[in-house]
């Protein structure tokens, strides 16, 4: 979707997890300690513990930039190592340095914890995904889409299930008028995910351009308001189309308009889209304060 400009400062998932067997352990951790420590996770199917911490673990270890490995062993399947190993009880995890287990922990612990053990394998992890965030952010910021695209896919590729990512790429996307690319990175989050607010506000957002372009060229809607000025869904269209096109200030005053006129219009519809569109501007947005500030005079006047 982006061509990425820089060095990929996460290695892909693919890279830092993945499943390994009694016959290929001893390339998957033996000998691949020996370049990094590898994390052996040993869990099985029925172990609701193990579920729970799969998701913490597999985004520690993205998120600590390639300095550690993790390799996941079903021991229903391959219960020889973890035999040799004296493991009793799952999730347990070992960590492998130089061709030998040096430090483990069982049982599901939190973020905080697991980061920490990974800390006294490698040193300091710095929060390498937070960091790109930020530059992704500040790349929206400055109008700099393109850019602020290949950061939001790049951390993508290392947790693809990164809500603040999806919506920040899918921003990126809307703002290059690439509404159908920004709705199918928002569909493709887990349902957890698109219930973060940033996700929300963008799915909004991508909605309305989607809606926008349906309607097509305002020439039509101006003509019907130059022969009827209380056309009020004539006007309900206008408003939604400018919006699309990013004349925000504009679209308000459309639909503030039919709110003076007829408040209730449709059951109260044009107030209802109003709000939609605070949502998608975000709350703290010039726009969004200007029309929010005319809608309350309107309001409770």
């Amino acid at each position: 979707m982006f061509a990425q400009s820089t060095e990929t400062a996460q290695q892909s998932v693919g890279d830092l997890i993945k499943n390994t067997t009694t016959a290929t352990f001893r390339d998957d951790v033996i000998s691949e300690s020996t370049r990094r420590p590898v994390l052996v996770d040993f869990w099985a199917p029925w172990c609701g513990p193990c579920k729970q911490m799969t998701p913490i673990i597999e985004k520690t270890v993205a998120s600590a930039g390639g300095k550690v490995k993790l390799v996941k062993m079903n021991i229903d399947e391959h219960p020889q190592i973890a035999g040799q190993l004296g493991i009793k009880s799952i999730p347990a995890v070992v960590a492998f340095q130089n061709g030998r287990p040096v430090d483990g922990f069982v049982g599901a612990l939190p973020e905080s914890q697991i980061k920490g053990f990974i800390e006294r394998l490698v040193g300091p992890v710095e929060d390498e995904i937070g960091a790109l965030l930020a530059e992704g952010e500040a790349a929206l910021a400055e109008e700099r889409m393109q850019e602020a695209g290949e950061i939001f896919s790049e951390i993508l590729q290392a947790e693809p299930d990164n809500a603040a990512a999806a919506a920040g790429l899918a921003r990126a996307l809307l703002a290059l008028d690439r509404p159908t690319d920004a709705l199918a990175v928002l569909e493709s989050l887990p349902p957890e995910g698109a219930t973060d607010t940033k996700v929300q506000a963008v799915r909004t957002a991508v909605d309305l351009a989607l809606k926008a372009a349906d309607l097509g060229d305002l020439g039509e809607f101006e003509a019907k308001l130059a022969a009827d000025p209380d056309d009020h869904q004539a006007r309900f269209d206008l408003a939604v189309a400018l919006n699309g096109r990013g004349e925000r200030q504009a679209a308000a005053d459309a639909l503030l308009y039919i709110i003076k006129k007829q408040r209730t219009w449709e059951d109260d519809k044009a107030r209802q889209q109003l709000l939609q569109f605070f949502e998608a501007w975000g709350p703290l947005e010039q726009d969004t304060i200007n029309a929010r500030r005319k809608l309350s005079t309107l309001l409770f006047s």
